[in-house]
């Protein structure tokens, strides 16, 4: 990606010491990181790394790499921070950068002792306005850590950062993003003292009585002439011991030989170290035992003799530093299972070696439901569990690895044709069928997969992940609990969405969706008494669309609770109009969307529409449909009893068509019922139609429900409906539905115009 060309002083920042999200009510933000109290000696501390102007230490290279993989994020950086600026000692992804303290984000982490957390920067009041936040290329999501001498003084940050807002980092990604700082900091910690070393004894000495790492001095003789603490802790043996003593009772007698050659080399200026020289030995303990150990060797000149300095790294810890690196970066910490840096370039090796490789990404249903009412302990529990029955599946060249929160993916090599893969991808989601015991229950969990196969689907990797992905979209598509294997068709339907989407998104901007609205009488009358507002996309290439050919993807995507809304507030403005104009008990109905019920904020939406243009609360119908209410009852229900308590009517539509509508009632604070149009449409020549009507309109009485039946088109159907005892109508033997200019010509003016109050079509 093109990147990010500020870094270290990327940021306006302010002074504090938790993440956003902990700040107290009315806490004071401090808009810029001010000089520390310890400065003099922080500025000191920093200058024995001598880094600045020297284009980085190479050694910390591999760390930034392996937190951008690690966390997938693009840029990663250990910054130091100076008096008035900012300087690198390792980056990657970075482009040019303002080296500007004052604007440094990682000199306000050095303020603080944990990591710095900031999920989104425009939504931030510290970093809101910050110029890379809302210029090119923005500045969203910024994780760091601050690094310390071993004095303790702070010398500046290990960063991760994207330009994509991110909602969540997890305790476990700031433990992760923890050791990679302690891994920087031991790598600059050996810079400290080589550069000791340059400037002669006595200021090595001194820099290796406070180094966490082994240090041993000694001269040309090979007598020991300094140890520190951290030596007496690695090899057991406290100072006065060693001191004075010939550096062979540290080795075996068959390791001596290469360090006295070693010696004479630089006495007689055929070798010259410079710390940069490291070798490895096998030390002996105190206690006798044996350890491997590196000596990265030092040599220098002091009143005329030469000295010998070696900083002593236990190999042993070194490799398991390294390990623990290799599984920060490959493998999941909850589960053990590979993560996706590890299970993709397996795949990448299976099809560069010309191997069949099948990829299942396996998704859980329901998981969040267990973390809600379980616990996150319990979520774990059941993730661990997860991975155990799939690695369960997998044979010796497969790989099971865990790519996302409650996502899995599966890669079978080796494994030709498709019936077998799927068998394998099948068993696994039976597997998981299986009740699994968290948290002293049985926990029943369901899963979709979706399957690609090289090269049968895709020639590369990402072709071959990105496969499984839209397989897994259809297999979820079609109710979930199977595995779907990838069909072309499926990326010519991904096209089509994207391309839907980008359109719709477009009809926003530019104002594309318009009302047409439906007139509402009254049976018993022929009074008009409102209108349904109806949603259409006036497509600038296809003409006058409607519902049908838009609806389901503007709900389904991003815009759905903005485009409805919209359409609520454009309703409620032609409502007031209309009703200004003399039709005072005019009232509204609106279709309310799913999405605006995700969101929380229906009431709060409903109240500011309803003052903003002076309608009274009963001039507002709201309609929804069963399957808004099936789908989350515990977030739909509670709203909608309070729009009722304000007095905003609400009306079930398409009554009659779904599988739950008599509890329904019972539970719903409805005021309306509309009867489906199919129902109205099949009474003059169905029995049973007619029997579906009737028995609508007794349960409509039983619970003291007004009806609307919908789809009217000829006299005989009004007829019945009348007969039948509905109360309003709508439908094309009224009216089609129209712009909300006709409207009025047709409507409004002659409804107000009749003394009366009625309206014979």
């Amino acid at each position: 990606m093109g990147l990010i060309h500020s870094l270290a002083g990327a940021f306006i920042i302010c002074h504090i010491d938790r993440d956003y999200e902990d700040l107290k009510a009315g806490e004071k933000i401090v808009r810029c990181p001010s000089a520390m109290a310890d400065e003099e000696e922080r500025l000191k501390a920093l200058g024995a790394y001598d880094l600045e102007g020297k284009g980085g230490l190479p050694s910390l290279d591999p760390v930034v790499e392996i937190a951008t993989r690690l966390f997938d994020m693009p840029v990663a950086a250990v910054n130091l921070i100076g008096s008035d600026h900012v300087f690198f000692a390792a980056s990657h992804g970075i482009g040019d950068t303002d080296m500007r303290r004052e604007v440094s984000f990682c000199a306000h982490v050095i303020t603080q002792d944990d990591v710095l957390v900031v999920p989104d920067t425009l939504q931030d009041p510290r970093f809101f306005d910050n110029p890379l936040a809302t210029g090119d290329d923005p500045v969203r999501f910024y994780a760091g850590v601050p690094i310390r001498a071993p004095s303790g003084h702070a010398l500046g940050a290990l960063c991760v950062i994207d330009t994509k807002a991110h909602r969540v980092f997890t305790p476990g990604d700031r433990m992760r993003l923890k050791e990679l700082a302690r891994v920087a900091t031991e790598r600059l910690e050996l810079r400290r003292l080589e550069v000791a070393e340059s400037s002669g004894r006595a200021p090595f000495e001194k820099s290796a009585a406070t180094s966490p790492n082994a240090i041993i001095c000694f001269d040309r003789d090979l007598n020991i002439t300094a140890w520190n603490a951290a030596a007496e802790v690695m090899l057991g043996y406290r100072a006065g011991e060693v001191i004075g003593h010939s550096i062979d009772m540290l080795i075996p007698e068959e390791g001596q030989a290469p360090i006295r050659e070693m010696v004479r080399s630089v006495l007689a200026g055929r070798a010259a170290t410079s710390g940069a020289d490291c070798r490895e030995y096998t030390g002996i303990r105190k206690d006798g035992t044996r350890v491997p150990v590196e000596f990265a060797w030092s040599s220098w000149t002091d009143d005329g003799d030469r000295y010998f300095g070696a900083i002593v790294r236990d190999v042993t810890e070194r490799r398991a530093q390294e390990e623990a690196l290799n599984r920060l970066a490959n493998f999941d910490t909850l589960t053990g299972l590979a993560n996706r840096n590890l299970i993709y370039r397996r795949a990448d090796e299976a099809i560069r070696a010309g191997k069949a490789a099948a990829m299942a990404i396996i998704d859980l249903d329901g998981f969040n439901d267990v973390n809600n009412t379980l616990g996150h302990e319990a979520g774990d529990a059941l993730l661990q569990e997860v991975a155990t029955r799939l690695g369960d599946r997998a044979g010796p060249q497969d790989v099971v690895a865990r790519i996302g929160g409650d996502e899995f993916a599966m890669l079978l090599v080796g494994i030709e044709d498709r019936e077998s893969v799927q068998e394998v991808v099948e068993g696994g989601i039976a597997d998981l069928g299986v009740p699994i015991r968290v948290a002293g229950r049985d926990v029943r969990i369901g899963c979709s997969a979706g399957i690609a196969m090289s090269p049968l689907h895709a020639v590369d990797v990402r072709g071959l992940a990105a496969s499984a992905d839209l397989a897994l979209f259809q297999a979820k598509s079609e109710g979930g609990g199977r595995a779907f294997v990838f069909i072309p068709s499926l990326r010519m339907a991904a096209a089509a969405r994207r391309d839907s989407d980008a359109a719709l998104h477009q009809a926003v901007e530019q104002d594309e969706f318009v009302l047409h609205y439906q007139p509402q009488f009254r049976l018993s009358d022929g009074a008009l008494t409102g209108a349904e507002a109806l949603l259409r996309w006036q497509h600038p290439k296809l003409g006058l669309l409607y519902p049908a050919d838009f609806l389901s993807a503007l709900e389904a995507g991003s815009l759905g609770a903005a485009a409805g809304t919209r359409l609520l507030d454009a309703a409620c403005c032609q409502a007031a109009l209309w009703r200004s104009q003399g039709v005072e008990d005019f009232r509204i109905a609106v279709n309310l969307f799913a999405a605006q019920f995700r969101d929380g904020d229906l009431v709060d939406t409903v109240r500011a529409t309803l003052a903003r243009h002076t309608l009274p609360p009963e001039a507002l119908e709201l309609e929804i449909t069963e399957n808004i209410v099936l789908d989350r009852e515990d977030k739909t229900l509670p709203p909608l009893r309070i729009l009722r308590e304000m007095g905003v009517r609400l009306a079930f539509d398409d009554y009659g068509t779904g599988y739950a509508s008599l509890s329904l009632l019972k539970t719903y604070p409805l005021t309306h019922i509309k009867i489906d149009k199919s129902f109205v449409q099949g009474m003059v020549d169905s029995g049973s139609d007619r029997a579906i009507v009737a028995a609508i309109m007794d349960l409509a009485r039983g619970f003291a429900l007004d009806v609307i039946a919908e789809g009217v088109e000829t006299e005989t159907q009004r007829e019945l409906l009348r007969v039948a005892g509905c109360d309003e109508i709508q439908g094309f033997l009224m009216g089609r539905p129209i712009p909300a200019d006709a409207f009025g010509e047709t409507f409004i003016s002659r409804y107000a115009g009749n003394a009366a109050g009625a309206f014979r079509p």
